[in-house]
């Protein structure tokens, strides 16, 4: 079992990100954008901890906008949300996670946390732990992967 932490839309609060890497002792970190660098950042202060990461609309760097993970015999989608149009809605990231036969799909840019189940697929957005929106704190998400369940187990934490 791998205790995941998600991250999302730093924009350049390293603070809150080691807070939350503190309080979690994750196995794995997952960057979903915005901002590329505090992801290094965060990687270099934390370097035991396996990370993954993907661009946002903010990062300079365009070689992937999304990638696909295989954590504990799960599959996984991450990607900012950006070239989803998540912001308009969850339909083509939807489309995309059941094309694609995950078991999970990570995404941020809204700011604003969703966690959901949809016809066997767990949807994860961490929010923002860096710039949230108007009136909410910074927050995180931790997904749950055991290879001998069929359930993929996610919640969302503030920082207070």
């Amino acid at each position: 079992m791998k205790q995941i932490l998600v991250l999302s839309d730093s924009h350049g609060n390293l603070n809150n990100m080691v807070q939350a890497v503190r309080r979690v002792m994750p196995d794995m970190i997952i960057h979903l954008g915005d901002c590329w660098a505090d992801a290094e950042r965060l990687k270099r202060k934390f370097p035991e901890i396996p990370m993954e990461q993907v661009p946002g609309n903010c990062d300079c760097r365009q070689e992937f906008q999304e990638r696909e993970l295989l954590i504990e015999g799960k599959k996984i989608l991450i990607c900012h949300g950006h070239t989803m149009n998540v912001k308009a809605g969850y339909m083509k990231l939807k489309y995309t996670a059941e094309e694609r036969q995950v078991d999970a799909a990570l995404f941020g840019h809204t700011h604003r946390v969703l966690y959901d189940v949809h016809n066997g697929i767990t949807y994860l957005n961490p929010g923002s732990i860096g710039a949230p929106a108007c009136g909410v704190p910074p927050s995180y998400g931790i997904l749950t992967v055991d290879s001998g369940s069929d359930h993929i187990g996610e919640d969302v934490f503030y920082l207070e």
